[in-house]
């Protein structure tokens, strides 16, 4: 089983328009297999900058003098680049999926497949786990994750009885969780259901929609003129959030207008006017790259 197969990766390439000696950011690392076509398009003065908080991806670290792995969150992407003195770069490409390792170790927690502890932390050495959440977060906190994060049309369902079971026994596991929430799951399409369900905690415990409006806000930070942000995504969440900052330069989708009615606030001109989707032959080969989108923009 290979670590990662990357998605999209000639799509990806091609949109970071590659310029030999430029400067360019992989701020999730995984694999490596994006990196790796990078370093193919780099010269002997290109520099790559990788970034991947999870301690597993350290073994797969590139040894190439032109490659420097940043054992870090990519939330913290300007502040490294910055103490590097690697400000501006030439292009910046994030892939926001779970890696196959990672879904593939049972003990990461990622999963419906296994029974676990319920970790689910991208950095497995720091973090509150899903297993702390479910045993602490209030009914109403728990309402908002399931809903916001996983879009479970019976979320409150859902928080009552999993706090209703937690008064009788924490929960211990992920059996604990299928056990208590089996009843609220619909039968036909119980795969997906409880997909949600782990989708949102996964989010959560993470923090992945406040690092995701971070990154994209630090991308035009760190981007020089006509640099390349290329970010693909893999759930309608993810996605809003990369669409509305490329092509309104904030998160709520809205177009602002000075007093003269100018549009303000435009970070990126938008190169993909809609994503980029796997074909039908990647996806066959890589189920898992079937919800990606592939979306492209360039600094103003």
């Amino acid at each position: 089983m290979k670590y990662h197969e990357p998605v999209m990766l000639h799509e990806c390439i091609e949109g970071l328009g590659i310029k030999p000696e430029g400067v360019y950011v992989d701020v999730t690392f995984g694999g490596g297999g994006h990196s790796k076509a990078i370093l193919e398009k780099l010269g002997e003065k290109g520099v790559l900058i990788a970034f991947d908080q999870d301690p597993d991806a350290v073994a797969n670290a590139i040894h190439d003098p032109r490659f420097v792995l940043v054992k870090d969150n990519f939330r913290n992407m300007f502040s490294q680049l910055k103490s590097q003195n690697l400000i501006p770069v030439n292009g910046i490409l994030a892939d926001l999926g779970v890696s196959s390792h990672q879904f593939d170790e049972a003990a990461r927690g990622f999963s419906i497949r296994f029974e676990h502890n319920l970790d689910m932390r991208m950095n497995s050495n720091e973090g509150q786990t899903a297993l702390k959440i479910l045993n602490s977060y209030s009914e109403k906190e728990l309402v908002r994750i399931f809903s916001a994060y996983g879009e479970v049309k019976n979320s409150k369902q859902l928080a009552a009885a999993i706090v209703h079971q937690r008064n009788i026994n924490q929960f211990q596991n992920s059996v604990d969780l299928l056990n208590t929430i089996g009843r609220l799951v619909p039968k036909s399409n119980e795969n997906q259901y409880l997909a949600q369900v782990y989708q949102a905690l996964r989010i959560e415990v993470n923090d992945e929609m406040m690092a995701l409006r971070e990154l994209l806000e630090q991308s035009a930070a760190c981007l020089n003129s006509t640099g390349r942000l290329v970010v693909m995504s893999y759930h309608s969440l993810e996605d809003r959030l990369v669409k509305n900052y490329i092509s309104k330069g904030n998160f709520e989708g809205e177009i602002h207008h000075d007093l003269f009615g100018n549009v303000i606030g435009l970070k990126f001109n938008s190169i993909t006017k809609k994503p980029i989707v796997p074909s039908e032959q990647e996806v066959k080969n890589n189920p898992r790259s079937r919800s990606a989108k592939l979306r492209i923009a360039e600094k103003i």
